[in-house]
């Protein structure tokens, strides 16, 4: 690319490059019957390896730090429409079995994660081991919900369990990313291990998120109350992106991953917040935050399918890693079922429905990527890829088999 060009110029060809890619890739993935995710990965793992056929101008892409900019702004968007789609209320009203349920699908793939990734990468730290086991904890909902409503299937118990379940599932799997953060971050600093400061970074987490919840519910509707007041366009989604990014920034503060507080942020707003904005006519939050995320969100999904090196899985570790990790992200969550309170619940299809990790595990190893101990980083571009390898995989099996199981017993 010409050296004299506006920077500016270069970043509006490379996303002209990345948003076609994602739209051509997730219109068909969605054509295929499959989230619209994996297009966007598949379109950035196309355009990320085409140096392999000798065309490498898009090589600047997958570290350019605007591209970057943009790409985690679209992560923390992310969060905060997830969290925006619960609220603290229904988390409160999960039922009996999807807490459980959503503790055994985070603590054995955890546990196993960390075991097979010292089995197979035996030179790795406990840091690299420990992060491994931490991106399989998560279960991404919007896929699941997706299945369960293309079958009608929403309202069944069994859906209630998978969906409430995969909430506290995400707040577990963001408490467990917080704490693997900051206990790599305390032993990069020098700081020894001890059983205290893994409390103590424990705590802070709990304290934080459930500090967020709490403030936020009982402060945000004065604020949004005060919003409303103001009669020009754009008075809530400027609100409600306030206060998302002033918790990532306080998440940030507090020596835990931004999306942490994004994802608070997204909780503690409800639909009470829209209502005085929405009863005069303009947009809920979701509704206006939905563009931006479209925009965004994609360049995120996007750059981690352009970092996925395929020229990795020539050698038999990646590729044995990627298998492996696939195997235990499948396995791990089907200990779920042992959750189930009751009986006539289809526990099969519980397991099923808490496999795919989407875009939530893609997100926990963006977050390896910028981690290191010492001079070693915690997520080599190797792992990185068989990492998405296992995202895709679970994304991919999930429709059509929750489709089979729940159908096995219509």
């Amino acid at each position: 690319m010409a050296p004299h060009l506006d920077p500016v110029a270069s970043l509006a060809l490379w996303l002209v490059i990345m948003l076609l890619g994602a739209r051509l890739g997730g219109e068909g993935a969605v054509r295929l019957g499959q989230p619209a995710v994996l297009g966007e990965l598949a379109a950035g793992i196309i355009l990320g390896n085409l140096r392999l056929a000798g065309i490498e101008f898009l090589e600047p892409i997958k570290h350019a730090p605007s591209i970057e900019m943009l790409a985690g702004l679209g992560v923390l968007l992310l969060l905060f429409e997830v969290g925006l789609e619960s609220t603290v209320a229904q988390m409160m009203r999960v039922g009996l079995s999807a807490v459980p349920v959503a503790v055994l699908g985070v603590i054995t793939p955890f546990a196993l994660g960390w075991l097979v990734t010292a089995w197979l990468l035996p030179g790795s730290t406990i840091y690299v081991q420990i992060f491994l086991g931490a991106t399989l904890t998560a279960t991404s909902v919007g896929i699941t919900a997706r299945v369960l409503k293309d079958l009608g299937r929403s309202s069944s118990p069994e859906a209630r369990i998978i969906l409430g379940a995969a909430v506290v599932d995400d707040v577990l799997g963001l408490l467990i990313l917080a704490t693997v953060v900051g206990i790599i971050g305390a032993s990069s600093n020098s700081q020894a291990f001890s059983y205290f400061a893994l409390l103590v970074i424990v705590l802070k987490a709990t304290v934080f998120l459930a500090g967020a919840l709490i403030v936020g519910v009982m402060a945000t509707p004065r604020l949004f109350g005060l919003a409303a007041k103001l009669r020009g366009q754009g008075a809530l989604l400027i609100a409600g992106l306030t206060f998302c990014l002033l918790l990532s920034w306080l998440a940030a503060v507090a020596g835990l991953a931004a999306i942490v507080g994004a994802f608070a942020a997204g909780l503690v707003l409800e639909e009470l917040h829209s209502r005085p904005f929405v009863e005069r006519g303009e947009k809920s939050l979701g509704e206006l935050i939905e563009p931006l995320s479209s925009f965004l969100t994609p360049i995120f999904f996007v750059l981690m399918g352009m970092r996925t090196d395929l020229a990795s899985f020539a050698g038999s570790q990646t590729a044995g890693l990627a298998i492996a990790l696939t195997v235990v992200a499948i396995v791990g969550k089907q200990a779920c079922s042992l959750g189930v309170i009751g009986g006539g619940i289809d526990r099969l299809s519980i397991g099923i429905g808490m496999i795919p990790r989407g875009e939530v595990g893609l997100i926990f190893a963006d977050v390896g990527l910028k981690l290191s101990h010492g001079s070693h980083p915690i997520i080599t571009d190797a792992t990185f890829s068989a990492i998405v390898v296992m995202v895709m995989a679970t994304t991919l099996v999930t429709p059509p088999t929750l489709k089979w199981s729940l159908n096995r017993r219509a």
